[in-house]
């Protein structure tokens, strides 16, 4: 399939950019990206899909070049899932059911909203390494328990240095430096000859950083780690308080779901690097109260638990297992995203 190439799509809710390939009366392929990355990412994997696919990656609002509007956390991933569903409208592909969509990581969860709000828009859902139906940070439970103040979640889980120089375009390779987590952490380890790093780097760089936008607001809670969410910003979009998509399993309209799991995922695990209460578990955050006050984030179990549901009360669900594949999924292993996606075409 030919490059992906941008382009500004004016929609009724803001001015997308959408990273686009095939034709346009092709099938519609929609791919949603994750925190800290923009639609670019999906081109690895926009280059392995059949030439007769109409392929839609937007930047999300606060990422890459779409109309930087607010996020109202308060919402989940509302303000993202409608933006969505803005661009396929002004597209002409809403209510048809034949839209194939990917979602990765954040992505994954503006999926599962969609599936909630939008009903009769996806023909299929690929969740790559998505964020749990109960949000990120500060549950404890298979089922979802959390504290009534969501300690550990939210725009305070961020780490300040990071921020800092996220903001400053900090292009260094030093330990913590934007360009080092997202190697780490979301980049394409075995498969980086084949990928252009300072691509990447350049997407993620144009992250906007404030309250309104990522990290987004805190607030200070009495329980440990002492931050909860705030009402503003990308992480407070995740927290358990605003997003639970638990309800996708009782939606009377299931288009088939696979769930592509990244076994050495460092960000979307039962043990995340990314979750306070594993780096309290560590000795990294001081003042951890003990696994029987605030255990790791069962994240996949989280979601294997809803899925089952899904899959029990009529729905279609397909499980692929990477089992040396890490959270850059789109990056390290686009074959097998692209393989899933061509399941439904």
């Amino acid at each position: 399939m030919a490059e992906l190439i941008p382009q500004m799509v004016q929609t009724p809710r803001l001015a997308m950019n959408v990273w686009t390939s095939g034709a346009e009366d092709g099938r519609p392929v929609l791919l949603i990206h994750g925190n800290l990355t923009t639609g670019g990412f999906w081109r690895y994997v926009a280059e392995l899909l059949p030439d007769d696919v109409r392929v839609l990656a937007p930047d999300m609002r606060a990422f890459g070049r779409t109309e930087q509007k607010p996020i109202d956390a308060t919402r989940g991933l509302g303000d993202m899932v409608d933006d969505v569903h803005g661009l396929l409208e002004t597209l002409g592909l809403t209510g048809r059911g034949d839209v194939v969509a990917a979602g990765w990581s954040m992505g994954g969860g503006i999926l599962q909203q969609y599936l909630l709000e939008h009903p009769g828009d996806l023909g299929a859902v690929v969740l790559v390494a998505p964020i749990s139906p109960y949000g990120f940070g500060g549950t404890t439970t298979a089922d979802g328990k959390t504290s009534d103040d969501y300690a550990g979640s939210g725009g305070g889980t961020a780490s300040p240095d990071f921020v800092t120089r996220l903001k400053a375009g900090d292009r260094s390779d030093t330990p913590g430096s934007p360009r080092v987590v997202l190697r780490d952490f979301f980049g394409a380890r075995g498969n980086a000859a084949n990928v252009d790093e300072d691509f990447l780097l350049d997407e993620s760089l144009t992250t906007v950083v404030g309250d309104d936008f990522y990290p987004g607001t805190t607030t200070t809670t009495e329980a440990w780690p002492g931050v909860g969410p705030g009402d503003r910003g990308v992480l407070n979009t995740m927290t358990p308080g605003y997003f639970d998509t638990s309800g996708i399993a009782d939606i009377a309209d299931k288009p088939p779901i696979t769930w592509v799991r990244a076994m050495e995922d460092q960000v979307i695990s039962d043990t995340s690097s990314f979750d306070l209460a594993m780096l309290g578990q560590l000795g990294a955050v001081p003042g951890w109260p003990g696994a029987e006050v605030m255990p790791p984030q069962p994240m996949h179990q989280q979601i294997h638990r809803v899925l089952d549901r899904y899959a029990a009360n009529g729905g279609q669900v397909r499980v692929v297992t990477l089992e040396n594949c890490a959270h850059g999924v789109p990056t390290e292993d686009p074959q097998a995203i692209a393989d899933a996606i061509a399941t439904y075409l």
